[in-house]
């Protein structure tokens, strides 16, 4: 998953390999088979040893642009760099180390890594030019996920009885998506006569538009497990209308309803993906893990967890764009295309680009839940691989 943006953003974005070793100076820098496993340990602390692999979004990506992220800014993950995102997690719970399959993308050709993991930053389902995508690997490749399928089944042949299996998708689907669903269910829920039919505007909206990005999902997990794959963890979209971005948009349109109209948008993606595993067959044959079933208690309830903060953002997001901005406005020539400095500067606004340097306060990727409007912290990602490692012992596999 990855903070929204639009069409102009998107090729706006390509702009970044260009410009990533100049503005490096403002930003204090940081840092199948089973050839993936390099974890020594014969009894993991699942119980049980397995290969790791992963396809997704930002939400499971441990690093594909992280060859020009880290050597220039100290990120390369989406989340409070230098922190690992919930599949490394999982994996080292499983005596495994995740690895992207591929790295490159910001002015770099995408090549093989060795490893598992498939997931990219701003990947859709099955749409080519996700959020942040720029052709010729200028910017996000964005493979949507099932690219990486192919991808993964053109390396490897198949899937085994002792590999476990993460998939997630459709968070950017529904993000790239956003604006015009918001448009739309605004101007019908105008002419209702009725307002309490208004959730189920929302719905309709929702299941014309993301719906069947949500069945391309079921139909790649159904290819995975006729490959030969008997562990599969399918994770759902988390609620996108209770992170900060839903909020900041709210108050960007002037409208107290959105992050609701968002949860709506989100629940009718993931009700659809459950029924679609239903309709499919197979829905006893993979772990189905609802993230609002963790976030919401979590939200709720954030110190008992260890957090304090849900609302912020963990990384100094606004200071980063200010950086960025200032930059571009005292070195002009990096705002080739027609793009302004403010552009430029949204452009660093991600933790893509987060280190121990640009945290809010000290321990932040700790103490908060969210990195940046949409991505989780260091913290909330190990809360969440412990919250799916329970899923997947309740299932009789592991520990």
């Amino acid at each position: 998953m990855k903070q929204a943006s639009n069409n102009t953003g998107v090729v706006r974005y390509a702009r970044i390999a260009v410009a990533c070793a100049a503005f490096a100076t403002l930003v204090a820098c940081g840092g199948g088979s089973d050839n993936n496993n390099n974890n020594a340990s014969a009894t993991p602390a699942g119980g049980v040893k397995l290969q790791v692999v992963s396809f997704g979004d930002s939400l499971s990506d441990v690093g594909t642009y992280s060859p020009v992220i880290t050597a220039s800014f100290g990120g390369g993950r989406y989340t409070t760099n230098p922190g690992e995102v919930w599949t490394q997690k999982i994996a080292e719970y499983y005596g495994d180390t995740l690895t992207p399959a591929y790295v490159g993308g910001f002015g770099q050709a995408l090549k093989a890594n060795g490893g598992f993991g498939y997931a990219q930053g701003g990947s859709d389902v099955s749409r080519t030019d996700g959020i942040g995508f720029a052709p010729n690997s200028m910017a996000q490749t964005t493979w949507p996920v099932t690219q990486q399928v192919q991808q993964y089944l053109t390396d490897h042949g198949s899937f085994n009885s002792n590999q476990l299996v993460l998939i997630n998708g459709g968070a950017n689907d529904i993000l790239q998506n956003l604006s015009t669903m918001l448009t739309t269910i605004q101007t019908q829920v105008a002419q209702l006569t009725d307002p309490t039919q208004a959730p189920a505007v929302v719905q309709s909206v929702a299941l014309s538009t993301v719906g069947p990005m949500a069945q391309t999902l079921v139909s790649q997990i159904a290819t995975i497990l006729g490959k030969g794959a008997t562990h599969v963890v399918v994770m759902d979209v988390p609620d996108i209308g209770k992170t900060p971005f839903a909020a900041g948009l709210a108050a960007q349109l002037g409208s107290t309803q959105v992050p609701s109209v968002v949860s709506g948008i989100v629940a009718t993606y993931n009700g659809v993906l459950q029924q679609s595993l239903a309709v499919a067959g197979i829905s006893s044959k993979v772990v189905f893990i609802s993230t609002g079933n963790w976030l919401t208690p979590l939200l709720a309830n954030p110190s008992a967890q260890g957090f304090s903060n849900t609302t912020g953002t963990a990384c100094t997001i606004a200071q980063m764009s200010a950086n960025a901005t200032a930059y571009a406005k005292a070195n002009p020539s990096v705002l080739v295309g027609g793009i302004t400095a403010e552009q430029y500067g949204q452009l660093f606004g991600s933790s893509l680009f987060c280190s121990p340097n640009t945290l809010t306060v000290a321990g932040a990727d700790q103490s908060y839940v969210f990195a940046d409007t949409i991505h989780p912290t260091t913290h909330a990602h190990a809360a969440f691989a412990t919250y799916v490692e329970g899923k997947i012992a309740a299932t009789g596999l592991g520990k």
